[in-house]
């Protein structure tokens, strides 16, 4: 039995929020490089080399990378050998409220989303998934508000065709249009139930986007490429720089599918113990 104690698990969240918010992940940031260097589009490609250019300031002089720091989502693997010492939901929570203090990030999170009041550093979403092993990862993804706002579930019908899916995807960044700063990442959960879609939408924002795709995410790709939004709504060769699909067992009645959009600064950071 491997013991953690909740000390440990507060500084390591904390580290995770300065460093998800700071540095530009390295598979977002060979993307960009990638889709700069092929870019023809004059306008697009200024808008590529600002973003890539910000990330570099960003990185060196530790600065958030966005002004909107977002909502943190805190992703856990638990093992099931593993023994924490102290409340670990509140270490956690701890830990997001010292890390964005240290970081001098901007206070978005509200208490009541009804009455609204005052916005602090305290709250985050935390999903934890029991493992086999010793080990504990955590991975912290600050989602801002601006791409998270252009979210989307659809119920389909189970006979509903593959055509009827990745129409309902195209449109849905259509209508985002350049409102939440492309070019964007997608994020796909199909199956389970309402709410487990749109959780396999956030796991799929997690993935490498530049591993291996299936056909139908290449296929998405280019129709959404078509779409001509590109970087920052200049136009251009690249609206989508990848499309990551999770899915899982679902109802005989039910074809849930759900859309989570990501700006351009697609943030996670991550760290086993």
């Amino acid at each position: 039995m491997k013991s953690i104690k909740a000390k440990k698990i507060i500084d390591t969240v904390a580290d995770l929020c300065v460093k998800a918010n700071c540095v530009l992940r390295q598979d977002l940031l060979r993307k960009l490089k990638s889709v700069y260097n092929q870019e023809k589009n004059i306008r697009a490609k200024k808008a590529l080399g600002a973003i890539i250019e910000n990330a570099r300031i960003a990185r060196k002089e530790k600065l958030a990378i966005c002004q909107d720091t977002g909502l943190p989502i805190v992703f856990v693997e638990l093992g099931q050998e593993v023994r924490i010492t102290g409340d670990f939901k509140k270490a956690v929570l701890r830990g997001i409220e010292l890390g964005y203090k240290r970081g001098n990030f901007r206070e978005s999170i509200i208490r009541d989303p009804l009455q609204r009041g005052k916005p602090a550093y305290k709250g985050a979403i935390v999903h934890i998934d029991i493992t086999r092993g010793s080990k504990l990862k955590l991975t912290v993804l600050p989602k801002g508000f601006g791409c998270e706002n252009k979210s989307q579930l659809k119920m389909f019908n189970p006979t509903a065709p593959l055509k009827e899916i990745k129409d309902f995807i195209v449109n849905a960044v259509k209508s985002s249009g350049a409102d939440a700063c492309p070019p964007y990442i997608l994020g796909v959960g199909i199956g389970g139930s309402a709410d487990y879609a749109g959780f396999l939408a956030k796991v799929a924002l997690l993935k490498n986007i530049n591993a291996k795709r299936t056909a139908f995410e290449r296929d998405l790709e280019r129709e959404i490429g078509k779409l001509h939004i590109g970087p920052m709504g200049f136009g251009g060769k690249v609206t989508c720089l990848a499309i990551k699909i999770e899915s899982y067992p679902t109802h005989i009645a039910g074809l849930p599918v759900a859309l989570n959009l990501s700006c351009h600064a697609l943030r996670s950071a991550s760290a086993t113990l």
